[in-house]
């Protein structure tokens, strides 16, 4: 694999100086409204998230390496992250529960030559995806994912491509049988979308476990998928399905939760390429923004806040650099 000027510069513009992308990610919209709603008791405006994006950017872009935000509410967040680079978003929030398959959609006023303009180093999709879906939808999505990475290499800019897994046949997703179908789902999404004909140039991925479910571990609840060994080889196992890099998402976990996910990818001597970390960092600030205001939620990310997003750097000397991923041993070596 060869990078262009463009593709270089934006993932070098996102990582850090060990060329590892330590970032964090705002991009939530539907879900962190309806959160905010919930804890104020009243509904959230659109003000209120981008006061939130704000926030957060403002206060932990400090120690990240870049910044994940959406179009829709986070431009405002985009002038306080401290020079640290810039991913947007370019999909609409969530998805149409009366249309089967959870197919995706793009927001109506953007294109990357726009998301670009409006500064983005990079540009994120986020697909719900299954390997086990049927074939008519999956060629849908498999469609919808070269058009953007077409686009991205027209532009010259990375495309990441994060997917979430679902159960196909309408299972719980919080289940047991459904932890026992996850390595799979993770392993042919990664497969499928390391193909060059979709021009990924990250992955960003679920672990291939869930952790409550691996026995032995502190976030298991007493119900085994996977043994310990079991599950450091899954992390192995989705691995060998691409090339390409690939960095980890929180999935919503707690922050204890994920580090201890993050220690494990590493036992496993995975060679993951970083994170892309959002409510693992932030998720416990939303009751204390919408009950006691942005100076105490400020004052909440400053402290708790920012433990957990140094927790995540920590665990993060476990990634290797992305430059690994094209046989260099350093970012320097590309140019």
């Amino acid at each position: 694999m060869k990078l262009t000027p463009g593709k270089l510069a934006g993932l070098k513009a996102v990582s850090n100086e060990r060329g590892v992308i330590a970032a964090a990610a705002m991009d939530q919209r539907g879900s962190l409204q309806k959160s905010l709603g919930k804890e104020r008791g009243s509904a959230a405006t659109g003000k209120d998230l981008e006061d939130f994006k704000t926030l957060v950017t403002d206060v932990l872009c400090k120690h990240a390496s870049a910044i994940l935000l959406d179009p829709e509410f986070g431009l405002p967040a985009t002038k306080h992250r401290h020079g640290k680079g810039l991913l947007l978003a370019y999909e609409k929030t969530g998805y149409d529960s009366q249309t089967p398959g959870r197919l995706p959609d793009l927001l109506d006023v953007w294109s990357v030559r726009r998301l670009k303009e409006a500064g983005a180093d990079c540009i994120k999709i986020l697909l719900y995806y299954t390997p086990f879906e049927k074939s008519s939808v999956n060629d849908l999505k498999q469609a919808w994912i070269e058009r953007i990475g077409d686009e991205c290499l027209a532009h010259d800019i990375p495309f990441f491509l994060e997917f979430v897994g679902y159960d196909a046949e309408g299972g719980d997703e919080k289940s047991l049988a459904y932890a026992k179908k996850k390595p799979s789902i993770v392993s042919g999404a990664m497969s499928e979308f390391g193909k060059a004909r979709y021009n990924v140039d990250v992955l960003k991925v679920e672990v291939p476990i869930v952790m409550e479910f691996v026995a032995g571990t502190k976030a298991f609840k007493g119900e085994a998928a996977y043994t310990r060994a079991e599950a450091l080889q899954h992390f192995r196992d989705a691995e060998s399905t691409t090339h390409k890099p690939f960095i980890y998402l929180s999935a919503g976990v707690s922050n204890p939760v994920f580090i201890e996910t993050l220690e494990l990818a590493g036992e496993s001597g995975t060679k993951f390429n970083g994170v892309l970390c959002g409510r693992a960092t932030w998720k416990d600030g939303i009751a204390i923004f919408a009950k006691q205001g942005e100076s105490a939620f400020r004052e909440w990310l400053e402290t708790t806040g920012t433990e957990n997003i140094k927790n995540v750097n920590m665990a993060l000397e476990a990634a290797s650099p992305w430059s690994l991923k094209f046989g260099a041993k350093s970012m320097a070596e590309l140019g």
